[in-house]
């Protein structure tokens, strides 16, 4: 039999093995180990103790043992043990690393961990503990396009420098289409969202036909001139820039970012501006639509009233945008460039060189 273990100890460690028990954040195996401690030392036989500390008689005797030989610091600390599988070696792992960034077998797109796992002869989960450590993801592709713009880096100076520096007495708007919006109708209801499951929506829909928002965001104060048209050619164009030059303050200067779409270079729409001598157009650089101002404003839309959204017609649709357009402009937020524009042009640079060393 087992001797009974008699625990006597000063008040400082007790006060240190109460401070473990009331702590909130304390781990719990630190806290039943100290449980353990302090119910021995006020007389609580073994079975008491394991019914109490919920856990085996020899975890109880080993952590009385361990509190006796070093104290408090004992019972926070636990002993390491060998892993019953040895490590991988370098060579195993460098192995790994030369495949994943080399090209996957056969006309197979990239690497799984499962195919990585049978290539080398490894576990699957070895093979993520690998990726893990190098920071390897190829299960993941990022998108990307430079723009080949010749002016690329004097028009990002030049739309920057109307986002951060404004000019006096003028007006900076930023001007596009979101064009062909759909409107759908789903053909069975979704299920609400519960505890343990996100809400679902069948991803069959019934095409009520499109629409086309032009929009034209005042970046001054966050105002949003818009107007839903059944069109995108430059006649529909023409329309919306009357309409918003009969919003904009008739002594004020208008400068416009805009984007190459052609509709925006017609003729007709050339004619237009030297009608109109105070507007001034600021074409962004080609395959450079970030720099647009309002595109973050259309992705806001799609994200919050269109892609979840059930629409039994047009009409819907276009009731739908412009009640959005209406909270808009109720709570307007002014727009902030934060990008240094030096940055991005070095960033263009390197991409362009990136791609001419592998090319």
């Amino acid at each position: 039999m087992r001797k009974s273990i008699k625990i006597n100890f000063t008040e400082v460690d007790r006060q240190a093995l109460a401070a473990i028990v009331m702590d909130r954040n304390s781990p719990q195996k630190h806290v039943w180990r100290a449980q353990i401690v302090l119910l021995t030392a006020d007389g609580c036989g073994t079975m008491e103790l394991t019914r109490r500390a919920g856990t085996s008689k020899t975890s109880v005797w080993r952590w009385q043992a361990r509190f006796l030989a070093e104290g408090v610091p004992g019972l926070l600390r636990d002993k390491t043990r060998r892993s019953r599988i040895p490590p991988l070696s370098a060579d195993v792992q460098a192995r790994v690393v030369g495949a994943t960034l080399a090209a996957p077998l056969g006309e197979t797109t990239h690497w799984t961990s499962g195919a990585m796992a049978r290539h080398i002869g490894i576990s699957v989960s070895s093979v993520q503990r690998i990726w893990r450590a190098h920071g390897l993801q190829p299960h993941k592709m990022r998108l990307f396009k430079l723009s080949k713009d010749p002016r690329f880096a004097e028009k990002v100076v030049d739309v920057v420098g109307l986002y951060v520096n404004p000019p006096e007495h003028a007006v900076v708007l930023s001007i596009d289409e979101k064009s062909q919006i759909p409107a759908l109708d789903r053909t069975q209801p979704g299920l609400p969202m519960k505890k343990g499951r996100c809400g679902t929506m069948t991803h069959e829909y019934k095409w009520n036909g499109t629409t086309t928002l032009f929009a034209a965001l005042n970046v001054l104060d966050g105002t949003v001139i818009g107007r839903c048209m059944q069109r995108h050619r430059h006649e529909e164009f023409i329309r919306f820039l009357n309409a918003t030059e009969a919003a904009v303050p008739k002594d004020k200067a208008v400068h416009a970012i805009i984007d190459n779409y052609a509709t925006h270079k017609h003729p007709k729409v050339k004619e237009w501006l030297e009608r109109h001598p105070r507007w001034t157009f600021h074409f962004t650089s080609t395959s450079a639509s970030w720099l647009n101002a309002v595109e973050g404003y259309f992705a806001k839309l799609a994200k919050r009233r269109l892609l979840r959204g059930v629409f039994r017609s047009v009409a819907d649709l276009q009731t739908a945008i412009k009640r959005f357009l209406a909270e808009t402009n109720a709570e307007p937020r002014p727009f902030r460039w934060t990008k240094d524009p030096d940055k991005i042009i070095a960033a263009v640079k390197r991409g362009h060189q990136v791609l001419d060393s592998i090319h």
